[in-house]
C-alpha cells in the first residue's frame, strides 16, 4: 500500500502540470477570453452557417422601417405577428406548424456577448418549460453582419415541443433577431430548409 500510495503522490504533479500547461495554450490560443475558447470549442454545431442569397422561388419579407429581410419557400405563408415583426410557417395537413421563422427588431437589452444566457432566459419568461440549451457560439458570419446564435429546445405553456435556432445578427443598419423552429419530430425533415433560411437572412 505504501508503494501504491507514493506512485500517486508522485503521478498528482506529473498531471497537475499537464493540465495547467494545456489551459496555457488554450488561453492564448483564445487570447485569454473565456467567451472566445467556449466558442473555439463548438465549432461544428454551427458549421453549417454561410452566408448566401436567397433561393430562387422563395418568398422575402422585409421588416417595417427596416433592411432586415426574412425568406422561406413560396409554399410558407406569412402569419399574424406583432407590430414590426414578420413571421412565416409552414404547416402541416392538419394545420399545425411544422416549421416557423421570426424576425423581430432588437428590443434593447439583448447583447451579443449574453446572447445565449438572454434567450434561454426570454423563453422561460414567456412561459416555456423544460428550456434547455444545446448549442451557442459568437461571432458568426452572416450576409454584410456578425451575429451571435444559441440552439435550444422547450416545451411551451400550450404543451408544443419545439427546438429553435435564434441568432442576434448585428448589420449596418440595425440589429435583429431571427429565429427558425420547428417541433422535435420534424427537426431531421426541416433543419436543412431552416439552416439556410437563416444563412440567407439580412439586416
Amino acid at each position: 500500500m505504501t508503494t501504491r500510495r507514493n506512485s500517486l503522490t508522485l503521478a498528482i504533479p506529473v498531471a497537475l502540470i499537464a493540465l495547467l500547461t494545456i489551459a496555457a495554450l488554450a488561453l492564448a490560443a483564445g487570447g485569454g477570453s473565456e467567451s472566445k475558447l467556449h466558442v473555439a470549442r463548438r465549432p461544428a454545431a454551427f458549421a453549417w452557417l454561410h452566408p448566401t442569397v436567397v433561393p430562387a422561388g422563395w418568398r422575402t419579407l422585409r421588416l417595417p422601417g427596416s433592411a432586415a429581410t426574412v425568406s422561406a419557400p413560396a409554399s410558407w405563408e406569412a402569419a399574424r405577428s406583432d407590430a414590426g415583426t414578420k413571421t412565416l410557417v409552414s404547416r402541416g395537413p392538419s394545420g399545425q406548424i411544422v416549421g416557423y421563422l421570426n424576425a423581430t427588431p432588437r428590443q434593447g437589452n439583448e447583447r451579443a456577448a449574453s446572447w445565449a444566457s438572454f434567450r434561454v432566459a426570454h423563453n422561460r419568461h414567456e412561459g416555456d418549460r423544460e428550456v434547455r440549451r444545446l448549442a451557442a457560439a459568437r461571432d458568426l458570419r452572416f450576409r454584410s453582419a456578425t451575429g451571435s446564435c444559441v440552439m435550444d429546445s422547450y416545451l411551451t405553456s400550450s404543451g408544443n415541443r419545439y427546438r429553435e435556432i435564434a441568432c442576434l445578427v448585428a448589420g449596418r443598419s440595425a440589429t435583429t433577431v431571427i429565429v427558425a423552429a420547428a417541433p422535435p419530430s420534424r427537426w431531421h425533415g426541416e433543419r436543412s430548409l431552416l439552416q439556410r433560411a437563416v444563412s440567407a437572412f439580412t439586416t
